[in-house]
């Protein structure tokens, strides 16, 4: 029997509302650069995905958020959703003042608030992500 290894990446994400809007980047990068995403990135080792998820939003966005803040959406493997190979994400859900302004940073080339019920086709499986999201918070948790 032969034995297949496979590099698994564990990612955090993050769903960012203000008001009806979502917080979306604009990827600088490939794959799917130029493209609407959702912030997110690496969890650094040591790191949990949920404090990886509130330091990706603030190195991407400028938006600060206390980590205990998030809400898990649900986790995301799909063997496909990342062209680079297989990558794990933890989604979270967090909501802001109507107030919170953002800025480009880090991997991110533009940010950009955009209707939550309107986000148009965006970048790996992020469109799931935000439809799961959105459902949750329609809910009180």
């Amino acid at each position: 029997m032969t034995e297949i290894f496979e590099t698994i990446r564990y990612t955090a994400d993050v769903v960012c509302i203000r008001g009806g809007s979502v917080l979306l980047i604009e990827r600088g990068w490939p794959p799917h650069k130029g493209r609407l995403a959702l912030p997110g990135g690496h969890v650094d080792p040591g790191e949990t995905s949920r404090a990886a998820a509130a330091r990706e939003l603030m190195e991407e966005t400028g938006v600060h958020v206390d980590a205990d803040d998030m809400n898990l959406i649900g986790v995301y493997d799909t063997p496909d959703r990342d062209p680079r190979g297989r990558y794990v994400t933890a989604a979270y859900l967090v909501t802001v003042d109507n107030t919170t302004t953002a800025h480009a940073g880090d991997d991110a080339a533009a940010v950009r608030w955009v209707p939550l019920d309107d986000t148009g086709a965006l970048a790996f499986d992020h469109g799931e992500i935000v439809a799961a999201a959105r459902c949750r918070h329609n809910t009180p948790f």
